[in-house]
């Protein structure tokens, strides 16, 4: 019989716990070899991401300077643009200026001449007739003006509006020309340049919210104001002339 004191090792043998030991140690080494593999890869991936992220971030940023040079060169050609026209305005209002002077210039010696023309009954009553019929001009002449300001107004809202197709404006612009070309009024003063002008330079357009249409053009403006003087002036010159003509017819 088994001795209960001393029980048999069954199946343990003397060198288990050896051979236990040196699979822990291998288990273990082929753990920090994965594990090394891994930061390898791990550290190969982080340099590629960083790499396609430099590369990135230097595509962005040629770009961005590339569009900012483009934005600069473009900004400086729209101050160009808008100096010419600030300089355009300035010959255009000076211009006036000596328009007007002259103007008054023309109407002080017009005056002048009425005073004396005045004293004789006869030559008045010329002066009278001859201011008459010049009057019925500017007359005309002032309706006509206000016509063309009108269809410029139309015109600049065409040009302003956001909506409206070119070719309309266009078709606008051309009427406007063959107008002022077959009205003698408009001919006499010789405004088709001018026009030509005002549709080439003038792009002024009030804001967004704008719902006058006045407010829209700068230099359609100055052109107007020139073209009255303008007709103000014809209207004394032509009375001069009416009186001068008489004064002749009278001599001979």
């Amino acid at each position: 019989m088994n001795n209960l004191n001393d029980p048999p090792r069954w199946n343990i043998q003397p060198d288990q716990g050896g051979r236990e030991a040196g699979a822990g140690w291998i288990w273990t080494r082929d753990s920090q070899n994965e594990i090394q593999k891994v930061k390898v890869q791990y550290d190969k991936d982080v340099s590629m991401i960083k790499s396609e992220m430099e590369a990135r971030y230097r595509d962005t940023l040629t770009e961005s300077r590339r569009a900012v040079a483009t934005l600069e060169l473009e900004l400086e050609k729209e101050k160009q643009r808008v100096k010419g026209y600030q300089e355009a305005l300035v010959s255009h209002s000076q211009r006036l200026i000596q328009e007007r002077k002259q103007l008054e210039q023309e109407r002080e010696a017009l005056n002048d001449e009425k005073q004396k023309l005045v004293k004789s009954g006869a030559v008045g009553a010329a002066l009278h007739d001859a201011l008459g019929r010049e009057s019925g001009w500017y007359q005309r002449a002032s309706a006509t003006l206000r016509d063309l300001e009108g269809l410029l107004v139309e015109r600049q809202n065409a040009y302003c509006s956001l909506i409206q197709p070119r070719e309309h404006r266009l078709e606008m612009e051309k009427n406007m020309l063959l107008k002022v070309v077959k009205d003698p009024v408009t001919a006499e003063l010789g405004l088709e340049s001018d026009l030509k002008d005002i549709f080439k330079r003038d792009k002024h357009c009030a804001d967004m919210m704008n719902m006058d249409k006045r407010k829209n053009g700068s230099l359609m403006w100055v052109y107007l104001k020139y073209w009255q003087l303008q007709i103000t002036l014809q209207k004394h010159k032509r009375a001069e002339e009416a009186i001068f003509d008489w004064r002749i017819q009278s001599n001979k």
